[in-house]
């Protein structure tokens, strides 16, 4: 018996509208959820295929992009009013109908788009993604939320904060309660300066260029964009900044390799380690967890002006063949091998600058990869601290005796950062690092708000960069 045949006489059967931008948006989720991908990986497959097929304008792609970063940011806040609205807990809600229901929140309470065409849409896309019966539900859901606008909603769901101040925020600002206290401490301060950071991880971030030295200068680059295009940098003299809307992929500079995409903080730190002071010899510098890259190519062509050889190691192979795409065509000497930094195979005391950006929780590039908030959990720090540690003390083996050694890491959890270092210079866990400290604020010539030192901890809400630390050590022995 076909569908029409065994609905009720008199009504009529209709075929559910395909929407091909909330279908990809929706599949995008999918696979965000069920292969714990990535949204900035799994997404421009997804549109270039649309493209190619006809499917998709400029249009269709913006708006399917927003439909699943938004939601992505969101999903904390949009659970709590979805939970609200229905009369089971929400982990008995099958995860393809808690999808299409987010979807459908993120556009009705973060999007200009019209209560009823949102929800209409939504509907649509449940009967075609997972059938009439729950597409009854999710209308029903829905409708229920789009009665309340979302100030309203959250006053509603969200426990005061007088009562309970991180479980507050956690709703309001769509973190997890654990990452709000971690970012907390980490910040330090009041209520003000925290809710200015856990909003600007849920705002879009601006695409930032760097032009890579010898190959093109960041005015060149300007250039090539037009002003209606690209911006300066606000603080790197090697970024530039897209407009909104601009794509990187089709800037000839950034196909060719002058050019890559890099977070300015990503860009500070390289810089600041590439400047740092020396005594003797400036000629072998080593990238220790150089995958997938971009700070390597500017290490590369930063020692390529001086006359000096990077070398970058990776431990896992295909990072590593990320890395050799990254420095093919830089001007100068450069070495790439798949390496494990805990276990290196090059000698002790053989360079003067090291660079290890360790493994980590990833708690500071929110803005840019939202699912991780809800991917991570506490215990992860314990899996990368004995990682982060070791990484350090063989940073520190590998240089020689008045070279500098760069940590960094793009999370500023305490845990990750200034305990790290404190602990391998303090010998907690293993013999005391012969090191000192090196003031890193003067070598961010410029930059506001970078503390009381002498290590740096960047925040988007203030320097509109990724949460990037940075501690310079100074090898005494």
């Amino acid at each position: 018996m076909n569908e029409q045949a065994r609905r009720s006489p008199g009504k009529s059967y209709r075929r559910p509208k395909k929407d091909p931008v909330r279908i990809l948006a929706f599949e995008a989720l999918r696979a965000v959820d069920e292969r714990a991908a990535y949204a900035n990986l799994v997404l421009p497959p997804l549109l270039k295929k649309a493209r190619e097929a006809g499917d998709f304008d400029t249009r269709d792609a913006a708006l399917a992009t927003e439909l699943v970063y938004g939601t992505l940011r969101r999903q904390g806040t949009y659970d709590a009013i979805i939970s609200a609205c229905i009369d089971r807990p929400l982990r008995q809600v099958d995860p393809p109908v808690l999808d299409v229901l987010a979807l459908g929140a993120h556009q009705l309470l973060g999007t200009r788009i019209p209560t009823h065409a949102a929800v209409s849409a939504s509907v649509e896309l449940a009967r075609v993604v997972l059938g009439d019966g729950r597409a009854k539900f999710v209308n029903a859901v829905l409708r229920k939320i789009s009665r309340d606008d979302l100030d309203t909603w959250v006053e509603r769901v969200a426990p005061p904060y007088d009562e309970d101040a991180e479980d507050h925020l956690a709703v309001v600002h769509s973190h997890p309660r654990w990452v709000v206290s971690a970012l907390w401490d980490a910040l330090g301060g009041g209520r003000g300066g925290i809710e200015d950071l856990l909003e600007a991880d849920n705002e879009r971030p601006e695409v930032t260029l760097v032009a890579r030295p010898g190959r093109i200068s960041a005015d060149d680059l300007l250039d090539t964009l037009g002003e209606e295009s690209g911006l300066p940098g606000r603080w790197s003299p090697y970024a530039v900044r897209l407009t909104e809307g601009g794509e990187p992929g089709a800037i000839d500079a950034v196909r060719e390799g002058r050019a890559g995409v890099q977070d300015e903080g990503s860009q500070l730190v390289a810089l600041a380690l590439a400047n740092a002071p020396l005594d003797g010899t400036d000629e072998r510098w080593l990238d220790g967890c150089a995958g997938p890259g971009g700070k390597a190519a500017l290490l590369a062509a930063l020692a390529a002006e001086r006359g000096a050889h990077l070398l970058a190691a990776e431990k896992q192979p295909h990072r590593a063949r990320l890395v050799e795409r990254a420095l093919a065509g830089n001007p100068g000497p450069y070495q790439v091998i798949t390496a494990d930094g805990t276990r290196p195979p090059w000698r002790p005391g053989v360079f003067d600058r090291v660079l290890v950006d360790v493994p980590c929780t990833g708690l500071g590039a929110l803005r840019r990869r939202p699912e991780a908030r809800w991917r991570r959990r506490p215990e992860d720090l314990e899996g990368f601290a004995p990682l982060q540690r070791s990484l350090l003390r063989e940073a520190l083996k590998a240089v020689r005796v008045g070279g500098v050694v760069g940590y960094a890491t793009c999370s500023p959890h305490l845990a990750e950062t200034r305990t790290v270092v404190d602990d391998v210079l303090k010998g907690r866990g293993g013999p005391a690092a012969e090191a000192e400290w090196v003031d890193a604020r003067p070598l961010m010539p410029g930059v506001s708000a970078l503390g009381d030192g002498p290590d740096v901890q960047l925040w988007p809400h203030v320097h509109g960069t990724d949460a990037m630390y940075l501690a310079l050590l100074r090898r005494t022995a």
